[in-house]
Parts: structure tokens; C-alpha cells; sequence
């Protein structure tokens, strides 16, 4: 989580957290802008802003170490914690982390609409209203479709579009809605 998104939380304001943490408005503005990376900080600027911010150090360094994996790993993982959750608890965890908003505000698209595609099939599958925070970005999807992995390999080693048609045939609605190609996510080992 960055800065950003812990002062939203906290409904705090950067001209407050200067305050409280004695570090420049402009390093704090430019923290939350993308000027500046969290990670470029010296240990006693981290110092304040996690003391002011109440949170371990490692926690406002988390999102810039953290690396990013293969769209098919991350979709891998998002299907095993489906299963060993259920879909109500991956559905109240996935809320109630905002990790929806924090892919999209990271850019990371695919990720943020595999995400929330797998929401609203849950959501759907369980008889759930849609939550309308997301709307926005419900509005959006990918500029070229993206298939899984295996199937574009399928193709190009049997020179031929067979498992890409079958993947469109079976591709779940509310994965295509973002041009994400998602047939199976409940059939994992």
C-alpha cells in the first residue's frame, strides 16, 4: 500500500502527515505524485512518516519490493485462494483490502481486471449484488485480449487457432468484459 493510499484510509491529508511526521510537504507530495520512489527515502524519512503513520517501516516499502509475477502465476494464485477460502471470503477479503483500486492505481491493469472480473463472477455465481465502487473501472478493459498462456503455446506449436476459438466459445462474460480469455477457474490443482 503507498502513502497515497494509507492517507486515504486514514483520511488524513499530506499537509497533516508533514505536520505530524516533520518531513516537507514537497517530499511528501512528491511521495504520493511518483516523483519520488518510497525506496530513494533515507531510513530516518521512513522513520517518521511510518512512525506519524503508525505502521512498521517495512510496510511503506512493501509495494516497491514487492516484484511483479507472470499475469498466468497471478491468475493461478487468484484461483487457489478462490478454493481454499470460498468464494464469500475471498469475496469479503478482496473488498475489504481495496486491492482492486491499489492494482489500478499501480497500473497494473491485467492483474486489477482479473481481479475484479473474478469478483463479479463470484458475485453472480452467488446470487450477490455487484459492488459499485468498481464502476469505474468496469468501464474499462484491456486494448488487445489476452489469452492464457497454454493456449497461445497450443497454437503455435500445432500452427492453427483450435484452442484459441474453443477459448472465446467458452470464455466466462464477465472475464471478456476487460478482454481477458478466462474459461476455467475452478478447476485447479
Amino acid at each position: 500500500m503507498t502513502i497515497k493510499d494509507m492517507l486515504a484510509l486514514r483520511h488524513m491529508s499530506m499537509y497533516a502527515l508533514s505536520k505530524l511526521s516533520r518531513v516537507p510537504m514537497t517530499t511528501i507530495n512528491d511521495l504520493c505524485n511518483g516523483k519520488t520512489k518510497i525506496e530513494k527515502c533515507s531510513g530516518e524519512t521512513l522513520y517518521k512518516l511510518a512512525a506519524a503513520l503508525k505502521v512498521p517501516m517495512e510496510d511503506l516499502l512493501r509495494d516497491a519490493m514487492m516484484p511483479r509475477s507472470s499475469f498466468d502465476v497471478y491468475k493461478s494464485n487468484v484461483c487457489h485462494r478462490v478454493k481454499d477460502m470460498g468464494d464469500l471470503d475471498f469475496i469479503i477479503d478482496t473488498l475489504n483490502s481495496n486491492q482492486i483500486r491499489i492494482l489500478f492505481d499501480r497500473k497494473w491493469y491485467a492483474e486489477c481486471f482479473y481481479l475484479l472480473a473474478m469478483l463479479d463472477y463470484l458475485s453472480r455465481e452467488n446470487d450477490l449484488p455487484l459492488c459499485s465502487e468498481y464502476n469505474d473501472i468496469r468501464a474499462m478493459k484491456l486494448a488487445t485480449p489476452l489469452l492464457p498462456m497454454s493456449v497461445q503455446i497450443s497454437d503455435a506449436i500445432t500452427n492453427s487457432h483450435h484452442r484459441e476459438e474453443q477459448s472465446y466459445r467458452d470464455a466466462i462474460p464477465e472475464f471478456m468484459r476487460f478482454n481477458i480469455v478466462e474459461s476455467e477457474v475452478r478447476n485447479v490443482v
